[in-house]
Formats: structure tokens, sequence, C-alpha cells
């Protein structure tokens, strides 16, 4: 009995240890943070999957503000930023059976991440509630977020519908987003529009550089490809890619 404890004990931390492997992507390298990914064929191409690890950082549906809009995402290493243009196409399905009744397909994207996941900023989308007969759902397709401390349902109690809106995505479907981060503003661009469909005026988070991150929540099977950072400034002595 001691020794089935020991090897199934060795195994759980075998497991967790081979979640957090390094993932080279598209030339970059990448640190999983509570998601498992893994480089796939979708469609006759090589892209990126990326599910939330619920063991490694397990979903609360009874806590569900505190166990959503955390650390879990796929952390870009070598790489610091204050400001600049980034882009990636992300195409998100709801797991089946999903792990939650309302998962919404969440995916997005993490900007001025810490390398310690201490602080970061977010947008992300719902593409689900994008073609939902509900105008009220299609309102929170897109969303934004600052960890700590800014958490979706935050944002809601303090200026309702100032950090979400709605915008014309669905679920499995490819989307760009493309990202301007500058100061304290950030605007998202879907889908190669020449105008931003989401602006947030002022960000709430206390990291002003960091890294980029890659982010599906509970409930989402996500894939991504054609990451692109189009310009950046860095910090005195950061890296570049």
């Amino acid at each position: 009995m001691r020794t089935f404890v020991a090897l199934l004990l060795l195994s759980v931390v075998s497991a967790s240890l081979a979640a957090a492997q390094p993932l080279v992507w598209e030339g970059r390298t990448f640190e999983p943070v509570n998601v498992k990914a893994a480089i796939v064929t979708l469609q006759g191409e090589q892209v990126l999957k990326l599910e939330r690890d619920l063991q490694s950082l397990p979903y609360d549906p009874a806590r569900e503000v505190e166990t959503v809009d955390d650390r879990h995402y796929l952390k870009l290493k070598g790489f610091e930023f204050t400001d600049g243009i980034f882009e990636v196409k992300v195409l998100s399905r709801v797991q089946q059976p999903p792990p939650m009744p309302r998962a919404q397909g969440f995916i997005g994207v993490y900007f001025r991440a810490q390398q310690d996941d201490s602080a970061f900023e977010s947008i992300y989308l719902r593409p689900n509630a994008g073609r939902s007969d509900i105008q009220a759902m299609r309102n929170h397709t897109v969303q934004y977020f600052a960890y700590p401390g800014f958490k979706f349902a935050d944002l809601r109690k303090e200026a309702p519908g100032l950090y979400e809106t709605y915008a014309d995505i669905g679920l499995d479907e490819w989307i760009t987003m493309r990202v301007h981060v500058a100061g304290q503003k950030a605007e998202l661009y879907l889908n190669d529009a020449r105008y931003p469909s989401f602006i947030v005026n002022r960000l709430k988070g206390t990291s002003k550089a960091g890294t980029i991150g890659l982010y599906v929540d509970v409930g989402t099977e996500g894939y991504f490809k054609d990451l692109k950072i189009i310009s950046s400034i860095h910090p005195a002595g950061a890296a570049a890619r």
C-alpha cells in the first residue's frame, strides 16, 4: 500500500513538473502557468492549443469570482515591454461536457505580465456571448480586467458597461486580436478593423512593464496562431523579440 501511494505521489509530481516545461512555438519560448499547452494540427495548420489546468488551479463554482480571471496563461519568456502593438489569431470552442454551465469560450491575451505572475492586464473574449439571442449577454462579449484587484465582477460593480462591450464574433472561428498599449490606454482591434472595437481609457493594473501571455479560462478549448509583435518599447536593459 505504501509503495502504491509513493508511486501515485511521484506520478502526480512528475505530471505537474511536465506541465510546467517550457514550450517553443513559432520560434519563441513560452512557460505554461496553470494551463495545458500543446502544438496540434487544426484545419491543416500547426497551431497552439491551450486549456486551463484545473488540477493545478482548481475552479470552484461556489467561489466563481475568486477562481476565474487569475494566473492561468501561457507566458512569453525573454521579453519585456512597456508600450507596443501585438496581435494573435484565436479560435475558441467550449469543452464537452462543459465544466461550468455558463462557459463562453473565454480566450484572449495578457500584457505587462510580471515574470513572477504577480500582476498583469488582460483583454479577453467571450465568443459564445457574441452570438447570443439576449442583448444583455452580447454586451459581455469583450472584457478587460487587471490582476490583482480588478476582476470582471469588481469592474462591473465599479463602472457597469465601461470595461466590456459587444463584438460580432462567435465560437469555432478564427478571430484576429490586435492590441495597442500606450501609457494608461489600451485598444483592441478585431479582425483587421480600421477602428478599435474596444477602448480602455485608463488601465487599472499596477504593472507598468512586463511580457505577453495567451489566456484561456474554464471550459475553453482554445487555439492560437500567428502571434506578431508589431512594435514595442522596452525598459532599459529589457529583451526585445
